[in-house]
């Protein structure tokens, strides 16, 4: 088992651009990796694997990570698998996790794909990074710090024409300029020319000390100032250099050259005195633009960096979040599904409960008050009582309630019937049905209970074997008065509940 130390540095803290510090992304293999393939922390392709003592995987960056930024790290699987657990092998240590070769050495033979756009390079995942540092579609920034990211193969391509900061040498002085600032174009000589006034000062200054003091004889040439600074400005002086070798004598001829050279002598030290001041002038201000500009360049490096950091983090972070959405919108699904199931379950329970297979059946109608004022509305004319049985294996029927009557009990009566279902054993049962039938209307007082019964007709339709899911009702059109259901001397809507009762007899 590695040590605390041994992995702390396997770990580089700033990766460089082809380098990745956690897993490798799913996107670059060819075909969708297996779970055991995937770091239980980013979701991605395990780099350098390491298994935990609880089983679970994890990239060796992954788990420095973790341990590093949680005073109490817990594995991430084994909470989603187990939330409430408290398991000391679920507690990630660096101590507790080893290298998993194997699962190494599976994943090295991967086949994937370059994630550069166009690279047509594909092979095994053992040989990606390696691809990575060379790819000639990879981005990568500019050598020379102009901060551009520009593909590899055509970095020598924008050193030599695209890159702002690549330098050359002035033709004229000589400077070392960048490649924006190369004569070419009237724009760029004038920005030179602008620019550079420091060094041809200099040049001038040199220039005019160069000059000799004075002149011995007639037949010396005239001096000229170096063709850098030949300038329209400087023809001033020419008059006075010239020297007539031929006639004129020599008095006059030394005469006139001891004046041209004194009045030399002064201009050029006027000029020296200026060009001195200028000078002194611009290399003070050249010396705080350079200041202000290296302060500058290393403001920009550290943003550089601390934005390739964020869109690192970006992309890590929406990857969990996609995964995050995903796994919301699944547990979302199965909540609806099991939220159906359990209603279909207590609407199946609820029927389980009422159901009677006796053949005597207590029909409780809640909220009779109301549902008698509908009745008379016309709102709702007719009640279904749960469906129960006469035996266990006997015949399934049902009660019809009409509390405003029906037929011939119209506005005067309640009206009660007697429904035949098609039932699961109707194959086996012996038809028509001829059993007796008795209603009860319970007085919740036990004082007097309204009864009536009747005996099936044979020849009727409705006590034949159902073709349909119910057969015709057939019963007691005026079961009961509404006036004496609604009568204070008898109980029959008390506590606003109704029970009405229906006997079968299935021993005749």
């Amino acid at each position: 088992m590695a040590s605390r130390k041994d992995i702390t540095n396997d770990v580089s803290s700033t990766p460089d651009e082809n380098e990745y510090p956690s897993g490798f992304p799913q996107s670059i293999c060819d075909q969708t990796p297996h779970e055991k393939y995937l770091c239980s922390n980013c979701n991605s392709v395990l780099n350098k694997a390491r298994q935990t003592a609880c089983g679970h995987r994890y990239c060796l960056a992954c788990v420095n990570w973790l341990v590093r930024n949680n005073k109490t790290p817990v594995c991430k699987k084994c909470k989603e698998e187990e939330p409430k657990a408290d398991n000391e092998a679920s507690i990630l240590t660096l101590d507790n996790s080893f290298s998993d070769a194997a699962i190494t050495k599976e994943i090295l033979e991967l086949r994937v794909h370059c994630a550069n756009h166009r690279c047509p390079w594909s092979g095994v995942l053992r040989d990606f990074e390696e691809h990575q540092t060379q790819c000639d579609y990879a981005l990568i920034p500019c050598n020379v710090g102009c901060g551009h990211m520009v593909l590899r193969k055509a970095l020598a391509t924008h050193l030599e024409k695209g890159c702002p900061k690549t330098t050359s040498s002035c033709p004229a002085c000589s400077q070392t300029l960048t490649l924006a600032q190369l004569p070419g174009t009237t724009e760029k000589v004038r920005e030179h020319e602008s620019s550079s006034h420091v060094s041809h000062l200099q040049l001038l200054l040199r220039a005019v000390q160069s000059l000799p003091p004075s002149t011995s004889t007639s037949s010396q040439p005239p001096l000229a100032l170096p063709s850098q600074l030949s300038s329209p400005g400087a023809g001033s002086l020419d008059p006075l250099l010239e020297v007539d070798g031929g006639e004129g004598g020599g008095g006059r001829c030394q005469e006139e050259m001891s004046l041209a050279h004194s009045l030399r002598e002064d201009q050029a030290a006027a000029a020296a005195a200026v060009v001195g001041q200028q000078l002194d002038s611009v290399q003070e201000r050249v010396c705080v633009f350079e200041n202000i500009i290296s302060a500058l360049s290393r403001e920009v490096e550290k943003a550089q960096l601390c934005m390739a950091a964020l869109e690192r983090d970006h992309h890590s972070n929406q990857d969990v979040i996609n995964f995050l959405e995903a796994k919301i919108a699944e547990q979302q699904q199965r909540l609806v599904m099991k939220e159906g199931l359990v209603s279909a379950l207590q609407l199946r329970v609820s029927a389980l409960q009422e159901v009677s297979y006796d053949g005597t059946f207590l029909w409780r109608v809640p909220d009779i008050n109301q549902k008698l004022q509908e009745a008379a509305q016309g709102q709702r004319s007719s009640l279904y009582s749960p469906a129960f049985y006469t035996s266990r294996y006997g015949f399934k029927v049902c009660l019809r309630l009409y509390l405003n009557g029906d037929g011939v009990g119209r506005g005067t009566h309640i009206s009660l019937f007697f429904v035949i279902m098609r039932g699961e054993y109707d194959a086996l049962l012996t038809w028509p049905f001829r059993h007796k039938v008795t209603f009860f209307l319970i007085d919740q007082n036990q004082r007097e209970h309204v009864l009536d019964a009747f005996r099936p007709d044979l020849s009727s339709a409705s006590f034949k074997r159902p073709t349909s899911d119910m057969n015709v009702a057939s019963g007691c059109p005026c079961f009961c008065p509404l006036s004496k259901l609604s009568s204070p001397k008898y109980a029959y809507c008390k506590g606003n509940t109704l029970f009405v009762k229906c006997v079968v007899d299935t021993s005749s």
